[in-house]
């Protein structure tokens, strides 16, 4: 095992060895941020740069990101920009681009190995069910649409 205390990564300094247990079996190392706060790092992610700050940089680089753009500044806590007219959320009805199912509102889990089906509706979910296979995902998000979002028998989504 290398010893790390005193070492400086980023803006980590290493206090001490970790009682923590991660399951990859590394080190863990007890470091305190410039900014003042401890946390517990994986050794390895330290040496190798992967963790640089308990979370404050990229806190920083974030409010730098809106500082830098006005659109998005001018629409802080402008909640309605996000729903369509109807009073639903543009996500509820709109494909994203981390959706790898084809389907609005469907999603897969790998690690609990399951498909998710939901649709929030005036902020508040009213279909948010696990599924074991993707065809019945993909029914009950299609029928909740049909009883929340469709209101005319052209079956378009009132938006």
């Amino acid at each position: 095992m290398i010893d790390l205390t005193g070492q400086r990564f980023g803006r980590l300094t290493v206090i001490k060895r970790s009682k923590r247990k991660i399951k990859s079996g590394n080190a863990c190392w007890l470091c305190q941020c410039s900014c003042g706060n401890f946390r517990s790092v994986d050794g390895y992610l330290l040496r190798t740069g992967g963790t640089k700050s308990c979370g404050c940089y990229r806190a920083e680089l974030s409010a730098q990101a809106v500082c830098n753009n006005k659109k998005f500044s001018a629409n802080i806590g402008n909640t309605e920009n996000l729903k369509c007219s109807g009073g639903i959320f543009k996500s509820s009805v709109v494909r994203g681009k981390k959706n790898h199912s084809g389907v609005i509102g469907v999603s897969y889990d790998k690690k609990e190995d399951m498909w998710f089906a939901l649709l929030m509706v005036k902020g508040h979910y009213v279909l948010l069910k696990s599924f074991k296979d993707f065809d019945e995902a993909v029914a009950a998000r299609k029928n909740a649409e049909r009883r929340y979002l469709y209101q005319n028998t052209n079956d378009e989504v009132s938006i």
